[in-house]
């Protein structure tokens, strides 16, 4: 192989890497195209109780009647599929369901982290302005000068503190 050739060689990980694409390539919160929109509700449609309830009467229809001696047509198995369709399309929704709850439970969570990330550093700035003096013994000379001067300490809003 040249230097020039555009094959991916296997033992280089970052050509290998830019052939498969970024993996952080994970959808927004918010979706910004009509696509990402509309694709946005898959997981939602295919989850919902009422896809649900369809599978689940396909499944009777499909797989529970023709064991009691109903016949069903080759049309209905032809659009409707057979047992391995059906069985396979409700594991896909249970899928669905799963991931969406954990989506949103991994929202709300991170939702809870950054307001106890924020109520820390709160506490932090009063405890550096109510106790200045020990701040000050502690090394956190600029804390104290800031307090004296009535600015804002660093260090509080995530900046690293001049020693």
């Amino acid at each position: 192989m040249s230097e020039n050739d555009s094959t991916a060689q296997q033992d280089d990980s970052t050509q290998m890497a830019g052939l498969a694409g970024p993996t952080t390539d994970l959808a927004a919160d918010t979706p910004q195209s009509r696509i990402d929109r509309i694709l946005k509700w898959v997981p939602r449609v295919l989850a919902s109780k009422p896809h649900v309830l369809v599978l689940i009467a396909l499944g009777i229809y499909l797989i529970l009647l023709p064991l009691f001696g109903f016949k069903v047509s080759a049309n209905a198995e032809l659009i409707g599929g057979n047992y391995t369709n059906v069985t396979s399309d409700i594991g896909a929704c249970i899928a669905a369901g799963g991931t969406l709850t954990l989506v949103n439970q991994s929202r709300k969570r991170r939702k809870m982290e950054e307001e106890r990330l924020k109520l820390a550093r709160e506490t932090h700035r009063l405890l550096h302005h109510v106790y200045s003096d020990a701040a000050q013994e502690l090394g956190h000379v600029a804390v104290a000068a800031q307090h004296a001067t009535g600015g804002r300490a660093p260090g509080v809003d995530g900046t690293p503190t001049a020693n």
